[in-house]
């Protein structure tokens, strides 16, 4: 497991972005690049031993990135795995007159001899807390004829269930698992537990059975069966017998009958769409039920209505969750009610870790639960909230921080080596770009092409956009004015939607946190500013229509005020000198050119 983990978080070296083209970038493409950066690189143009020696490692870098990009063979390979793809043993015995279909193919089947290899070192541990706290007594107390006893001033919070539960898995084969679960509950202190052993066999992509065996309240021993049987539907089946002191109480389950989109069941026509399942659930034995279930599942919400037949008990569910993935947040409430009475059930979820969740909810039932009063509710709301943030911000949120920054460190310590490299490398190469920096600079000067200014590279600071944040640490933050410039090409410069940090000239500064690229240029004499993230892709300078003027003013220190179209966003562009300097401000939006007006008139 902790190989798995480092392998994920080591560097990986992103060919496309150190030869600065899109991963759907043609031959010719590839080949411009390729001879664009051999230029710079080439040990020859170099004279004194320290640069060759430093031009000799980037160019056999360069060299390397275009013979795999080039040849469709390695790119195939290079586009499915990454650079681990090209290392894998056995790639010398597959034809290079495969597909890259037949490579993925090929690669699959390298992949999953590697990972038997490694099936023993893994398991996929599952536990689950769960405590049920009556609280009732604080909201609603309890009535009864012996009210005229002397009670205590303090109302009665008791545990009235715990539940705990563990499982891990061992696999055996790629079609073999081996699964052991174990559970201990209490519930108004009546204890039970149980503990299962299961093999499930993977038949085929469409099925799979599993035997299990366990011990409680008496052995047990069940059968499972898994059968896609359409496209849109599949079955699933279990047979169980539990051995009592009274003899051996059979029971059959047939359920999961999964309906897609436009899908018929039974006389039932349901239509069903690409969010949509229906569930028909049979269950025979002692306390046997029929029951049509309809869930649906968007990313924001999910949604289960349940109507069921049954013996004790027949009842009809609705249950809604929202899900906030921003705050990693879940609201559920649900409603039940039946032969049984009515039960409403409101609550929260918060993923608290990457593994690990926390939940709370209010249960309102007739005849149980808290009675159906306006303040006992209202405080059973309000006391899980309060009590909740307060955890939140004294418990939670330190342990979450705490294990981030524990991530951060080991995903630091684990590239150590290779940060240092790679910062080695960045500043290796902007000394052996000076030269045609210099001169690039120069040409986009003299036509008043595109000039860059100021580029800053890392976490920036939150003012100015990081324009102006010269107090920023130097560790987080590196210049890279000398790399950007001289990826200008004709008055453009264009960077793709990958990590800045693999760009020529460019490294991590600062690894785990979230980074940055500030630009400051001149184009045709006026200054710009940019700020995009690492990921996100930049082009300047962008390529507009100008229209006619949309705002007067008649400051003295403004010098245009006009509309803008870049590709279907409108800007207000206002340009204006201050201390001899001009600058030009893109506005969103007419109200905020104006507010700009009046600013600059203030000043």
């Amino acid at each position: 497991m902790d190989d798995d983990n480092e392998e994920r978080t080591v560097i990986e070296d992103d060919l496309y972005t150190f030869l600065n083209v899109s991963r759907d970038a043609t031959a010719d493409e590839i080949n411009n690049a390729y001879r664009r950066m051999s230029r710079l690189y080439h040990p020859d143009k170099h004279l004194e031993p320290l640069k060759k020696k430093e031009a000799e490692i980037l160019f056999n870098k360069t060299k390397k990135a275009y013979e795999v990009l080039s040849d469709p063979h390695q790119r195939a390979i290079y586009d499915s795995l990454g650079t681990r793809g090209l290392e894998t043993e056995g790639w010398e015995i597959v034809q290079r007159t495969k597909t890259p279909q037949e490579i993925r193919e090929e690669y699959e089947r390298l992949a999953r001899e590697r990972e038997e290899r490694r099936l023993q070192q893994r398991t996929n541990p599952k536990g689950n807390v769960t405590v049920n706290i009556n609280a009732t007594d604080i909201f609603n107390k309890y009535q009864d004829e012996y009210d005229e006893i002397e009670q205590s001033g303090f109302p009665t919070i008791e545990v009235s269930g715990m539940s705990f539960s563990q499982s891990i898995e061992a696999p055996l084969t790629l079609q073999d698992t081996v699964t052991m679960a174990g559970s201990l509950s209490t519930q108004n202190g009546v204890g039970s537990g149980s503990i299962n052993v299961s093999a499930r066999r993977l038949l085929s992509e469409k099925g799979w059975v599993e035997a299990e065996v366990g011990a409680g309240s008496g052995p047990t021993l069940s059968l499972k069966g898994f059968r896609t049987l359409t496209k849109r539907t599949f079955a699933n089946a279990t047979g169980l017998f539990q051995f009592t002191p009274v003899g051996i109480r059979p029971g059959l389950f047939l359920y999961d009958l999964r309906l897609s989109p436009f899908c018929l069941v039974s006389a039932i026509a349901t239509q069903l769409d690409s969010h949509t399942v229906g569930y028909l659930t049979w269950r025979a034995g002692i306390h046997s039920s029929m029951a049509t279930v309809l869930v649906r599942d968007t990313p924001t919400s999910h949604t289960s209505l349940t109507l069921q037949f049954g013996i004790p008990h027949s009842y009809v569910s609705l249950s809604y969750c929202h899900k906030m993935d921003d705050q990693e947040l879940k609201l559920r409430t649900s409603l039940k009610a039946g032969t049984f009475g009515a039960i409403l059930e409101y609550g929260a979820e918060k993923k608290v870790s990457q593994h690990t969740s926390i939940a709370a909810s209010v249960v309102v039932g007739v005849p149980t639960g808290v009675t159906l009063k306006i303040n006992p509710v209202f405080y059973a709301t309000v006391t899980p909230v309060i009590v909740w943030a307060v955890l939140k911000r004294l418990v939670i949120d330190p342990m979450v921080r705490e294990q981030k920054e524990r991530d951060k460190e080991k995903q630091r310590e684990v590239n150590k080596s290779r940060i240092t490299e790679k910062r080695r490398e960045a500043k290796a190469a902007v000394n052996l770009m000076r030269a045609t920096f210099a001169r690039i600079r120069s040409d986009e000067e003299a036509k008043k092409g595109l000039v860059i200014v100021k580029a800053l590279y890392g976490r920036l600071s939150s003012t100015e956009g990081g324009g102006e944040g010269d107090g920023e640490e130097e560790t987080e933050v590196i210049d890279v004015m000398i790399p950007l410039q001289c990826l200008v090409k004709d008055s453009k410069l264009v960077l793709h939607e990958a990590s800045k940090s693999q760009l020529p000239g460019f490294y991590d500064p600062c690894m785990g946190e979230d980074k940055s690229l500030f630009v400051q240029y001149l184009y045709h004499s006026h200054v710009h500013e940019v700020t995009v993230q690492d990921k996100e892709a930049l082009r300047i300078p962008k390529q507009c229509e100008y229209n006619s003027t949309s705002i007067s003013s008649h400051q003295p220190n403004v010098t245009s005020c006009e509309r803008q179209f870049s590709g279907e966003e409108l800007f207000i562009v206002v340009s204006h000198t201050t201390k001899h300097k001009t600058r030009v401000v893109f506005c969103q939006s007419i109200t905020q050119a104006q507010h700009l007006l009046e600013d600059i008139s203030a000043t």
